[in-house]
C-alpha cells in the first residue's frame, strides 16, 4: 500500500506501512538491548514477569522476527523496563535507526527529531503540552529553593565561625542574598501550587525544608463541630 506524500527515494512497493516502521523499530532494539545483556528470549520473558506482566518467550520470538501483528502498549513499557531502557527509546532508537516515520503519510526524519517532539522536548505548534510545562517549573523552583538555602547556612556558619570583621561581614552578604533568593523561589511555589490547584491537578510533593511554602488550609470548623 502506497502512502500519499510519503517519498524517501526508494520504490513505492517496498515502502513499509507506518505501523509496521515503528513495530520493526521496537523488534530490532529489543533484539539489540537483549543480545547486549546477554540474555536469552527466555530470560527476557522471566523478567517481564517478574515485573508483573509476562511476555512469553515465543511471543518475544516472535516480535524480533517479525512475526507479531500486534504491539500493545503495555509490552512496551514492560519490555523497556526490563531491558532498564526507556519505551521511547525502543520506539525510536537514536543512533541504530537513521529515520523514523513519525505518523502515517508523514515524510521521514531524523530519529533524533522524532524523539524530541514525542517526549515533549521539542515543541510542535499548536499542541497542547497539558500541565509538563509547569511541573516542569515547579521542579527547577524546587532546586533553587533548596540551593538556596543550603547556601544559606554555609554562610550563616562561616558568619559565625569568621575570624575578622571584614570576613563576618562578607558571610552576612551572602547569607543574606541567598536568603532573599530561598524566599522569592517559595513565594513563586506557593503561586504555581496554587494555580496548579485552580486547574484541579495535584502538585507534586515538597520536600521537608520546605514544608512552609504551602500555606495552611482554612480552619473551616465551627465551635460547635470542634465540639
Amino acid at each position: 500500500m502506497t502512502q500519499p506524500g510519503f517519498d524517501d527515494g526508494s520504490d513505492e512497493d517496498d515502502v513499509p506501512e507506518w505501523a509496521d516502521r515503528i513495530k520493526a523499530n521496537v523488534a530490532g532494539e529489543v533484539r539489540r538491548r537483549r543480545k547486549e545483556m546477554g540474555w536469552s528470549a527466555q530470560e527476557l520473558a522471566d523478567r517481564c514477569e517478574q515485573l508483573g506482566h509476562p511476555i512469553p518467550r515465543n511471543v518475544i520470538a516472535n516480535m524480533e522476527s517479525g512475526r507479531r501483528a500486534v504491539l500493545p502498549l503495555v509490552d512496551v513499557m514492560v519490555l523497556a523496563a526490563a531491558l532498564e531502557t526507556y519505551p521511547v527509546c525502543l520506539i525510536f532508537p537514536v543512533g541504530y535507526v537513521e529515520q523514523a516515520q513519525e505518523l502515517p503519510f508523514q515524510h521521514l526524519v531524523p530519529t533524533w527529531d522524532a524523539l524530541r517532539r514525542f517526549t515533549g522536548e521539542e515543541e510542535v505548534p499548536g499542541h497542547d503540552a497539558g500541565l509538563v510545562p509547569d511541573f516542569e517549573l515547579h521542579a527547577s523552583l524546587v532546586r533553587t529553593a533548596i540551593a538556596a538555602l543550603e547556601e544559606e547556612e554555609r554562610a550563616r556558619f562561616a558568619a559565625k565561625t569568621a575570624t575578622s570583621r571584614a570576613e563576618k561581614e562578607e558571610a552576612e552578604r551572602r547569607r543574606s542574598k541567598y536568603a532573599d533568593q530561598a524566599v522569592s523561589a517559595k513565594y513563586r511555589l506557593r503561586y504555581l501550587r496554587r494555580d496548579l490547584r485552580d486547574e484541579g491537578a495535584t502538585p507534586p510533593p515538597l520536600p521537608p525544608a520546605l514544608g512552609d511554602v504551602d500555606l495552611p488550609e482554612p480552619d473551616t470548623d465551627t465551635s460547635e463541630e470542634r465540639l
